[in-house]
């Protein structure tokens, strides 16, 4: 059975005046949008299937993603959080035979949607700290999780390539 097609919305333009914490914002949000549009139309084998030596999938990528978004926007600034995995090397990346690929997506919603209430709700410069004792602000995270998203949105369009051959910001399955 196939992931059903998530809902991709019209991406939004960074506004070309836009202010710093907007502009990072609607960044981080065209390219969560992207990283969506990745595993639409894919069944659970396909999401699931390690694509590089080190055991890379779609879902893995999906998990990682989700787990800094609640570890960087929400645990470092307070805020209410789930529990969510997070290792320093590669745990948080990796899909054991228990959790399902509806639970990781569904987990991935609620990151986004969490984060998205820290970054509505906490200032540029207040700061928090991160999981290994710094201290951080929102603009820093911010600009972090966008480099981190950008990074694995790349990985995600290899992987997706590899696997069906779909290119592009929002493959479609032939």
């Amino acid at each position: 059975m196939s992931s059903p097609a998530p809902h991709v919305p019209r991406i939004p333009h960074v506004p070309y005046t836009g202010g710093e914490k907007e502009s990072l914002h609607i960044s981080i949000g065209r390219h969560r949008d992207v990283v969506l549009g990745k595993w639409g139309g894919l069944d659970d084998e396909q999401m699931r299937r390690p694509m590089t030596p080190t055991g890379t999938s779609l879902l893995g990528l999906v998990k990682h993603l989700a787990t800094v978004a609640y570890g960087w926007f929400c645990a470092a600034f307070d805020r209410p959080t789930e529990t969510f995995w997070f290792d320093t090397t590669t745990e948080d990346m990796t899909v054991g035979p228990d959790e399902t690929t509806a639970d990781i997506l569904a987990f991935s919603a609620r990151a986004r949607a969490a984060a998205d209430v820290a970054i509505r709700e906490t200032d540029l410069e207040a700061t928090g700290t991160a999981w290994d004792g710094r201290v951080v602000s929102m603009r820093w995270v911010l600009i972090h999780m966008l480099e981190d998203l950008l990074r694995h949105a790349g990985h995600m369009d290899i992987v997706r390539e590899l696997i069906d051959g779909a290119t592009g910001s929002y493959p479609v399955p032939a």
